[in-house]
C-alpha cells in the first residue's frame, strides 16, 4: 500500500479505536474534553506526519509499523504488549472516572492536559524528524548510525521522555486524577523496554558505547 493510503487508514483507525475508547466507557457522547482530546492528539499527531510525508515517507513508514507483531523480539513484544495495556487501562479509567465524577477536575486543569499532551506528542513527532532510524520497533537497520544532536545530546530516548509527558497529560486532558495511578507502570514498562534496547544497541549500533558516555541519562536530564 501506499504511503498517503496507509496513512489515511491508520490515521482512521487510530481515530475509531480513541474513540471507542473514550465514548463507550463514557457511556455518552456529551463529553466536551474527549473532543477536545481527540482533536489536540488528531493535530499534534498529524502535522509532523504530514511533514515527514513531503521529507521523508521512509521515516513515516517505520513509524506506522508498530505494535506487538512487529518486534523481533520476544522481549519487546511482551514489553510493548504491557505498555498498550497501561496506556487503554489509563484512558479506561480516565473515561470512568469522569462518567462517575470520583475526582472532578476544574477545567483549566483538563486544558493544561491538553497541552501537555501536545507537548508530548510534539516531542515525538520532532525525534522522528532529527532522527530517521527512529522507528516504532526495537531493530538496527543497515547502515544506521548513532544521532547525538537535538533532542539526543539531552537524553539517550527522547521518544520515550515524549511519551512520559504524553501519559501525564492524558488523564488530566481527559477529567481525571485516577488514571495517573497508571502513568508508573507505563514508565517502568518504557524502563524495561529502554533496558533490554540498550543492550541491542551497545552490541549491534557502532559508536553507541561511547554515546551512552557522553549522554549519560536516558530519560530525564539529570536524573536517569
Amino acid at each position: 500500500m501506499k504511503t498517503i493510503p496507509k496513512l489515511l487508514v491508520f490515521g482512521l483507525v487510530e481515530f475509531v479505536a480513541f474513540g471507542l475508547l473514550l465514548f463507550v466507557p463514557a457511556g455518552t457522547f456529551h463529553y466536551w474534553q474527549a473532543w477536545v482530546f481527540l482533536v489536540v492528539v488528531a493535530v499534534s499527531a498529524w502535522t509532523p506526519a504530514i511533514y515527514l510525508l513531503r521529507t521523508n515517507p521512509v521515516a513515516l513508514q517505520a513509524r506506522m509499523r508498530g505494535g506487538p507483531a512487529a518486534e523481533s523480539r520476544m522481549a519487546q513484544k511482551v514489553v510493548i504488549a504491557g505498555l498498550y495495556l497501561s496506556l487503554a487501562a489509563m484512558v479506561v479509567v480516565s473515561t470512568l472516572d469522569h462518567r462517575f465524577g470520583w475526582s472532578p477536575v476544574p477545567t483549566a486543569i483538563c486544558l493544561v492536559g491538553d497541552v501537555v499532551v501536545a507537548v508530548g506528542l510534539g516531542v515525538v513527532g520532532m525525534v522522528v524528524i532529527q532522527n530517521s532510524y527512529a522507528a516504532a520497533t526495537v531493530r538496527v537497520k543497515e547502515g544506521q548510525t548513532v544521532v547525538s544532536t537535538g533532542l539526543y545530546g539531552l537524553v539517550r530516548h527522547p521518544m520515550y521522555t515524549g511519551n512520559v509527558i504524553m501519559m501525564v497529560g492524558i488523564p488530566l486532558a481527559l477529567g481525571s486524577y485516577w488514571g495517573l495511578v497508571f502513568v508508573v507502570p507505563g514508565v517502568l514498562v518504557l524502563a524495561w523496554r529502554i533496558r533490554d534496547e540498550e543492550k541491542l544497541l551497545r552490541t549491534e549500533l557502532a559508536g553507541y558505547r561511547e554515546y551512552t558516555q557522553k549522554v549519560r541519562h536516558r530519560l530525564v536530564p539529570s536524573m536517569w
